[in-house]
């Protein structure tokens, strides 16, 4: 079958991988080249303990704090705050008790597959060079703020998380020296794996998929139209027909939407960050700092700084105080870190409402394929992804219930 993968970020490179395995001809199409959105600049975690949703029950009450300060964990440009308004009630929707149950056992249900299809992946292209298994550490700021993470841990743990609980500044150091000693509390899980960089990673991917026989082209998609039998894919190079398209740009895919006669609630986390150069800080383990919406990560011989959210869109300028501010945080917190010679970054994370990705074919034609939205888990997700998209390819029934990441959960989805 003639397939046609549009986007080549994590989660484009790795159907596009999947599906070439499957027998398929494959053409990966990208409008800047393979990895050069936020499958680059994200913090290379395999986050499979994130289970669960950023739409949590009570966190509409913690938005209007972090909302009025713009260097804050969550912030929206005055500019952009009447568009984002109908997201964010969805958003606040998503957080109510019912959805939010639902999202967290679709969300447990993609992780597991994921990690499945992460380790068959890695065992069979040979790709454990690329992996870090150095863990990660949720840290807490006094006994208040960890007892008021404990239901989320109790999540993890029905999820079949991993983890231990360590208690004062000395434990906290046996695994990762350095840190402030305002931090008393914190969750680790052993487990957890980055790779060593997520855009060496990504391009992997894309390598290996051409390696198999894959083509990618650099093109700018303008249009998808359905077909009587198949779809054509329209670009500045003219018009090509292929069997099946499967959308996967990410954050670009909302113009693309719209030829298909679709609207969905399809926006981007801002995310931040600046890499510091090596011999930054002798980091061990990843970092989270939950409470403050950002993390520390080893990325090559360098360390990461970055995270927050701010719903802003893509046509608003980049606001990189928000990098200074978590990279002045993260000095804090980490006295010995040496902050000179970083390099700043700001990417587009393709971000949901209800914290799920859509994935499933479009309500009108099995031609057209979708597999976008997954936020900051993108890069966790994409093996599971790529599984899932090869199935509904091919015709197969996934093993995964697709029903909470169905195009049509949405009100109002047609353009």
């Amino acid at each position: 079958m003639k397939v046609c993968v549009i986007g080549a970020g994590i989660i484009g490179a790795s159907a596009a991988l999947d599906l070439v395995r499957d027998g398929h001809a494959v053409t990966l199409l990208d409008r800047d080249g393979v990895a050069a959105g936020a499958s680059q600049g994200n913090a290379g975690a395999f986050a499979f303990a994130d289970v669960i949703p950023l739409a949590t029950p009570g966190i509409m009450k913690k938005a209007p704090k972090w909302l009025l300060d713009p260097l804050g964990p969550l912030s929206v440009p005055p500019a952009y705050a009447l568009t984002i308004a109908p997201w964010l009630i969805r958003y606040w929707r998503a957080s109510w008790r019912d959805r939010y149950v639902a999202a967290l056992k679709a969300q447990s249900d993609m992780m597991r597959l994921s990690q499945e299809a992460l380790d068959a992946l890695v065992a069979d292209f040979n790709l454990s060079d690329l992996i870090r298994p150095e863990g990660q550490m949720q840290l807490y700021e006094g006994e208040t703020a960890f007892q008021a993470s404990q239901k989320g841990w109790d999540e993890r743990r029905k999820a079949g998380v991993k983890f231990e609980f360590l208690t004062g500044p000395e434990a906290i150091a046996e695994i990762q020296p350095g840190i402030d000693p305002r931090f008393t509390h914190a969750g680790f899980t052993p487990e957890w794996k980055n790779v060593t960089d997520p855009a060496v990673w990504t391009r992997r991917i894309a390598e290996e998929a051409q390696r198999l026989g894959a083509t990618f082209a650099r093109r700018d998609v303008t249009r998808i139209e359905p077909a009587e039998q198949g779809a054509v894919v329209h670009s500045e190079e003219g018009a090509e027909r292929f069997d099946k398209v499967v959308l996967a740009a990410g954050a670009y895919g909302n113009p693309l939407l719209k030829t298909l006669g679709l609207k969905l609630p399809l926006e981007t986390e801002r995310g931040y960050n600046t890499t510091l150069p090596a011999g930054a800080f002798d980091l061990k383990t990843h970092l989270t700092f939950s409470d403050h919406g950002f993390v520390v990560t080893k990325i090559g011989e360098g360390v990461r700084v970055g995270g927050a959210v701010e719903l802003g869109g893509m046509t608003l300028a980049p606001r990189m105080a928000r990098a200074e501010a978590l990279l002045t945080k993260a000095k804090r917190f980490l006295p010995t870190l040496d902050t000179e010679g970083g390099t700043q970054w700001m990417g587009f994370r393709p971000s949901m409402p209800d914290s799920l990705p859509v994935i499933g074919a479009h309500p009108d034609t099995s031609s057209v394929v979708f597999a976008f939205g997954h936020g900051h888990l993108g890069l966790t997700q994409s093996a599971g992804t790529a599984r899932v998209v090869s199935d509904l390819i091919a015709g197969r029934t996934p093993s995964l219930d697709l029903t909470p990441f169905r195009p049509t959960r949405f009100a109002g989805y047609r353009a």
